[in-house]
């Protein structure tokens, strides 16, 4: 036995079992406290998620030279439809002066107030300090600016909007990270268990498996954020959290199915165990191998959130196929056969798979192969002329989340009443000696009015201009390009144009760049990996077009349900590009398990008959583990935030039409219609004996093998 054997089979030992499960213990242990300061460690600052060379990044590092990063803009807006009384202006004013004593504002800062031009409304400006806790201190300093706010207001209506206001409903919304989506996802994940085993113990250990996979990629990230310069964020964390449960729970579904299988052959439950390690092992590291390299493509993204999420997210898959590859081999032995219970697999017994459903599905597709292929293309190619559709131009802060928070609120209050970029200024700076000739060509710029007159800042000069358009909007991005524009072309200015207008431009412009590059490149790294594996050049060309069909019809028919039935208004701009990732590394795990284990009994059966009993002894698993990852990505619709909604759906969507029509019907009619040919130019593609014609008598549960017809042919 090699050495790479017998470390696979390692955990199957009867004293190794026992070893790997204190190691697991102890190392729980040491990860438990270190995985609770995860969310410590995270970095929400917007700096954080931009890309590193856009001019909105260069203007934040310019501007935190003399402002803290820290500080968040609060615009504190008051509105009176019938219009401001005396008695409202007086209290108004009087606020501004209360703000300035409010834990963290800035002093002196305060601007304002500024009545509106219809006297409906008014606005004072509050910048506030928020520490090194960045956002989660965002909360109490909103509710403390609102309690001074509604405080005697007597009618008078007050919101918190502005940076720092968006910030407080942003925290507000991850908050549910650690409580509703986490416990969601472990219900899920339980419940789809126990209808897939049907045994009320036998859930037990994947879920311990897991949930210990996770606390230990927690602990592991935290140290990296914490001392190695990793940067993690909220979003990454929540999809960390749903991504460990639904992959680790995909190769539990994996492993103890094989090793049930193995049960049934193997009196042995030590030898069974290792048999299932040997022969699903490979195709279970390889499938997470695919996953860890995808994500890992990611690195190569400019913007600094993408970029940021593709390690951490493959350390925390990299964890759970350790954990699932060790210690859940070690628990299934350990408990024994008995962990199986009420359908325990007693040793000689038959192996139901070979009359379930799957295999029914098979029989029927074996009969007319190439019109069952055809018609699947035919059906997911229409679904994915939807993606024409989608919008995914970005999100504006009212889009962002679902449900109206106060910052969505007072900006609409200051949109009604207030030039649109009122209290998110363009920020340029510039050569100290070019400020007179920066200021004019602001002035020229239409979309821009309130150009300031230049200051020195940070050894700069500096200027602010206010958008005329709502500071999220198309026309506010065609704004900031005419901005850039026009202040590239003063000579030896070498000015920069940011401001969160800008900030929202660069990300959209990043993110285009990421999906060009990222996307080919998995596709190829994914293709390699597959050919290796799989020692063939067509199958792997056969997968990748079934996976990027699969991609494409997801995001047509999201595409249709964002726009038409849930209104969400578009889509975020990284929204292809992650779908993208999860959907082609993910569903990459069901053809790399479909297919090893067709190629395996190709060689004993041929190819026709490999891909029957490949198809009906995976089929039940592969589903069982689409649905878990279906589910689990599905409650980040849990979090009144809709990427996460939006990416969820996708996901959920994508991964149920990939293992239940792609990879099981579409996959196996052309293993059916291509036959030995899949296999090309591997040993397996060369004609050597008898290959089994398709009869109708396939189409009868049972038939196959009690009228199977068998003709001898020479293939060229």
């Amino acid at each position: 036995m090699s050495v790479l054997r017998g470390i696979a089979v390692f955990p199957a030992g009867r004293r190794a079992k026992w070893l790997i499960l204190v190691f697991w213990l102890v190392l729980v242990a040491v990860a438990g406290p270190l995985s609770g300061k995860l969310m410590g460690a995270e970095n929400n600052d917007t700096s954080a998620w931009l890309p590193a060379n856009a001019q909105s990044t260069q203007v934040l590092t310019l501007r935190s030279q003399v402002v803290s990063p820290n500080v968040f803009a609060a615009v504190v807006v008051y509105d009176r439809p019938s219009g401001l009384t005396a008695a409202d202006r007086a209290k108004v004013t009087a606020d501004a002066a209360s703000f300035a004593r409010v834990p963290g504002a800035v002093p002196g800062q305060v601007a304002g107030p500024v009545f509106a031009a219809d006297g409906k409304a008014a606005e004072t400006i509050v910048p506030v300090n928020l520490g090194s806790t960045g956002w989660s201190a965002a909360g109490p300093a909103a509710d403390s600016l609102r309690a001074t706010a509604e405080s005697g207001a007597d009618g008078l209506t007050a919101h918190i909007t502005g940076p720092l206001g968006s910030a407080a409903d942003s925290n507000d919304a991850f908050k549910g990270i650690d409580g509703t989506l986490l416990y969601s996802a472990l219900a899920v994940v339980i419940v789809l268990l126990l209808l897939t085993y049907r045994s009320p113990v036998l859930w037990l250990l994947p879920v311990i498996s897991v949930g210990v996979a996770l606390v230990t990629a927690q602990a592991l990230i935290y140290l990296l954020a914490a001392h190695a310069g990793l940067t993690v964020n909220a979003q990454t964390a929540g999809i960390l959290d749903v991504l460990v449960f639904g992959a680790g729970t995909d190769y539990a579904l994996l492993l103890t199915a094989r090793y049930r299988e193995e049960l049934r052959r193997h009196e042995d439950r030590h030898k069974a165990m290792a048999v299932a390690l040997r022969r699903a092992g490979p195709a279970i590291v390889a499938s997470a191998g695919t996953v860890i390299v995808s994500l890992l493509t990611l690195w190569l993204a400019e913007l600094n959130s993408t970029k940021s999420m593709g390690p951490v997210l493959a350390i925390g898959v990299a964890v759970s196929l350790l954990a699932m590859m060790t210690l859940l081999p070690a628990l299934l032995v350990i408990t024994g056969r008995w962990v199986f219970w009420p359908a325990k697999p007693s040793f000689g017994s038959a192996e139901p798979t070979t009359r379930g459903l799957w295999a029914r599905v098979g029989n029927r597709i074996a009969v007319r192969p190439r019109t069952v292929w055809i018609g699947t293309v035919v059906v997911l190619g229409a679904m994915a002329a939807g993606a024409a559709g989608l919008q995914a131009h970005g999100l504006t802060n009212a889009q962002s989340f679902r449900g109206h928070p106060d910052s969505v609120a007072g900006a609409t209050v200051l949109d009604q009443h207030f030039p649109g970029g009122a209290g998110q200024p363009v920020q340029v700076f510039g050569n100290p000696s070019s400020g007179p000739q920066l200021a004019a060509a602001l002035h020229s710029v239409s979309g821009l009015t309130d150009v300031t007159k230049p200051v020195n800042l940070a050894g700069h000069t500096y200027l602010e201009a206010t958008l005329t358009s709502a500071p999220d909007s198309q026309a506010a991005y065609d704004t900031i390009g005419k901005a850039r524009a026009a202040t590239a072309a003063v000579p030896g200015a070498n000015a920069l144009v940011g401001g969160n207008t800008a900030v929202n431009l660069d990300v959209q412009q990043a993110a285009a760049h990421d999906r060009t590059l990222i996307i080919p490149i998995i596709l190829v790294v994914v293709f390699l990996i597959l050919m290796l594996l799989l020692r063939a050049v067509v199958a792997p060309i056969m997968l990748i077009a079934t996976v990027v069909l699969s991609f494409g019809a997801a995001l047509g028919v999201s595409a249709l349900f964002f726009n038409n039935v849930f209104n969400f208004g578009g889509a975020d701009t990284t929204f292809p590009l992650f779908v993208f990732v999860f959907l082609v590394a993910l569903g990459i795990d069901y053809n790399i398990f479909l297919m090893t284990r067709v190629r395996e009994e190709t060689k004993r059966h041929g190819p026709r008959q490999g891909a029957l009993t490949g198809l009906s002894v995976t089929g039940g698993v592969i589903t069982s583990a689409g649905a878990v990852l279906a589910g689990t990505f599905a409650v980040l619709g849990t979090l009144p935030v809709t990427f996460l909604t939006e990416l969820g759906f996708a996901v959920a969507f994508g991964v149920l039409l990939d293992t239940i029509v792609v990879r099981s019907v579409l996959v196996t009619a052309l293993n059916l219609d291509l036959g030995r040919h899949v296999w090309w130019p591997s040993k397996l593609s060369r004609p050597t004996g008898p290959t089994e014609a398709p009869t109708e008598a396939d189409a009868v549960p049972g038939g196959a093998d009690e009228r199977r017809r068998v003709t001898w042919t020479r293939r060229s």
